[in-house]
This record gives structure tokens, C-alpha cells and sequence, in this order.
């Protein structure tokens, strides 16, 4: 028989660097969750991903234990770095601020492939190349399926 679960807690925390400050701590400390016992396990399971910002879910059962599940960086994350800007344009739709190709879309959609609602990689190629037209980056050359 499963436990009863109380809760979620979703956070984005750096690869390999958590830590009981601000916004583990708190968030944790009001589901009553040993927060030294996360960081030891959270930095142990993304030591090979240091630095990088992390999404993860983590399931609190009712006799206070704990699960969670790291899932793939951030869509804009992995666009911003392959297209080598700092951030996205305030204006998507007039101003551009860098191009992107098809490859490298590709390249993002295969990893992120895990956590996406598809299973077919063309459809998630279209998912993150809408995220990078509306981050102002122009997706070049021909879709592949097209």
C-alpha cells in the first residue's frame, strides 16, 4: 500500500548547489521536511549538472518523507544558450535578437523529449521553436518534415 501524499513542492534550484536558504528552506521547513536530508540528495543527484537552473518536483507524504523527480532545464534556458544571447527580445514580433537552426532545435527538443507532452520529436521541435520565435530568435531554414 502507498503512502498518503500531502502535497507538492515545485521548485527550480541550480544543479549541485542547494541549500537550506531562501527558496528551499522555507518552502521545504512548511511541509515539515528534513531540508539538510533534500540538499545532501538534490546535490548529490545533480552533481554533474552544476550550475544549471533545474526544475524539480518533490512529492511530501503524510509521515513526512519525501520523493522528487528532476526534470530536463528550462526550454528558454537551453534556447539562450545555444543562440548565445542573454536574454529574449521585448519586443518578439519586430525586434529580433539572434537565429537559431533547425539542428539546434532539434538538439533541445531531443532532450527535453522526457518531459514534454509528445512523443514525436517533429512535434516537439515545433513546441520549442515556437518558444524561441516568441523569445524574438529567428528559427532559420526549412523545417525538416516540411
Amino acid at each position: 500500500m502507498s503512502k498518503p501524499v500531502v502535497g507538492y513542492v515545485r521548485l527550480r534550484i541550480k544543479g549541485g548547489s542547494a541549500n537550506p536558504a531562501p527558496p528551499v528552506g522555507p518552502a521545504l521547513g512548511s511541509k515539515g521536511i528534513n531540508i539538510m536530508e533534500f540538499c545532501k540528495q538534490f546535490n548529490a543527484r545533480t552533481k554533474e549538472k552544476q550550475g544549471e537552473l533545474l526544475p524539480v518536483v518533490i512529492t511530501v507524504y503524510q509521515d513526512k518523507t519525501f520523493d522528487f523527480i528532476v526534470k530536463t532545464p528550462p526550454t528558454v534556458v537551453s534556447i539562450m544558450q545555444l543562440a548565445e544571447v542573454s536574454k529574449g527580445s521585448s519586443e518578439p514580433n519586430r525586434r529580433k535578437v539572434a537565429r537559431i537552426s533547425w539542428e539546434k532545435i532539434q538538439q533541445i527538443a531531443e532532450g527535453k523529449l522526457p518531459d514534454l507532452n509528445t512523443l514525436d520529436v517533429h512535434a516537439a521541435m515545433r513546441m520549442v521553436a515556437g518558444t524561441a520565435r516568441s523569445m524574438g530568435i529567428t528559427v532559420e531554414g526549412n523545417a525538416p518534415w516540411a
